[in-house]
C-alpha cells in the first residue's frame, strides 16, 4: 500500500536554500514532523551550527526561516518497508520545477541523502539550480562523524 507523504513542505517567501530528502522515516512520520527520529541528526547540527534552540516544532520552523532553508521531500508517494531509503518503491515524485517556479528566491538545493539526490539529477538534472550534497543526518549512517557532518553542513549552506 502507497504512503502520501504526511508533511506540507516549510518554505517562506525569501527562502534560498531548499534542503531536499528523499521520504520522511517510519519515526518522523510517527511524530509528526521532518527529521522527527530521535536519533536523526539534522537538527543537532543545525543547533551546533547556530545556537538556536531547537526543543520544539514552533523553534525548528524559526531556524528554518531565520536561515533562510526550506524543507521537503522528492518523493510524494511510495511504498515502503523500513526507514531505509533502499527500501523505498513505486516511487511518485514531487513537482519539483513547478516548486521552483513559485518560489524564485531558492537558488540552491541541498541533498541529505544519495537517494534524493540521485532522483533529482535523474528527473530533473536539466534545472539550472547549483546543487550540493549534505551527509546524511539519518542515524543508519555512520560512515562519517556529526564533527564532521558539521564541518560540511556549515560549508555548504553557508552558515
Amino acid at each position: 500500500m502507497s504512503i502520501a507523504h504526511p508533511f506540507d513542505p516549510i518554505v517562506f517567501k525569501n527562502t534560498s536554500v531548499l534542503i531536499l530528502g528523499s521520504f520522511p522515516s517510519i519515526k518522523s512520520i510517527e511524530n509528526g514532523f521532518y527529521y522527527a527520529h530521535p536519533q536523526n541528526q539534522f537538527w543537532k547540527i543545525l543547533n551546533q551550527l547556530t545556537n538556536y534552540p531547537i526543543n520544539n516544532r514552533d523553534q525548528k520552523i524559526w531556524l528554518l526561516k531565520e536561515l533562510k532553508i526550506g524543507l521537503w521531500d522528492m518523493i510524494q508517494s511510495c511504498k515502503r518497508e523500513s526507514s531505509l531509503d533502499s527500501s523505498l518503491e513505486d516511487e511518485l515524485l514531487n513537482d519539483i520545477p513547478a516548486f521552483l517556479e513559485r518560489y524564485e528566491s531558492i537558488k540552491k538545493i541541498a541533498f541529505t541523502g544519495r537517494k534524493s539526490q540521485a532522483l533529482f539529477e535523474t528527473h530533473f538534472g536539466y534545472i539550472d539550480i547549483k546543487k550540493v550534497y549534505l551527509p546524511s543526518p539519518s542515524p543508519a549512517y555512520v560512515k562519517m562523524s556529526i564533527e564532521e557532518k558539521i564541518k560540511i553542513y556549515k560549508e555548504e549552506l553557508d552558515l
